[in-house]
């Protein structure tokens, strides 16, 4: 069993013993707790409720055909985690690289390791491809996700901006 373990100096036995997350692809029978992990990632970041989105995101991660993916992170055959990506060009680097849309933990499991393994697990992903970054961007409020991410990756100095598209 993968296990994280805090064990007090002088002492040979775990105080407290976790499960690690076990990081795999997404697949059709997720889809319920998908949906309910989704839906908090959704209300955290206060968007508003809809169903419409929420199938239409599930209907992608499930289309071997579309350019999103999934993994997803287990504790104890829970689903307790997610990060959606897709393949990114880079022009200006020649490179290619992996682009992490959305990286969500059920608040129940916190601190147990899985925004961190989820990560990983994208890097060697990207690795596997000949790519060669995994990149993403992050509210900056998030401060709690910024912390792991400083351990994780090199903050950079670009500033994203959004625009809606127009026919005009």
């Amino acid at each position: 069993m993968n296990e994280q373990s805090i064990v007090s100096p002088g002492l040979t036995q775990p105080l407290l013993s976790h499960p690690r997350p076990t990081v795999r692809p997404l697949r059709a029978n997720d889809e319920s707790s998908w949906r309910e992990l989704f839906r908090q990632y959704r209300e955290f970041y206060q968007l508003t409720e809809s169903e419409d989105v929420v199938s239409r995101a599930w209907a992608w991660l499930t289309d071997p055909t579309h350019e999103c993916s999934a993994l997803v992170a287990e504790i104890d055959g829970e689903l307790v985690g997610f990060a959606h990506h897709r393949p990114i060009s880079s022009p200006y680097t020649g490179t290619t690289g992996v682009f992490l849309d959305d990286l969500f933990t059920a608040p129940s499991a916190r601190g147990r390791g899985v925004g961190r393994a989820l990560i990983q697990d994208l890097r060697h992903l990207a690795a596997s491809q000949g790519r060669g970054f995994v990149q993403w961007v992050t509210a900056d409020d998030n401060h709690q996700a910024q912390a792991l991410y400083d351990t994780l990756a090199t903050r950079t100095r670009w500033v994203t901006y959004e625009t809606s598209a127009t026919t005009a």
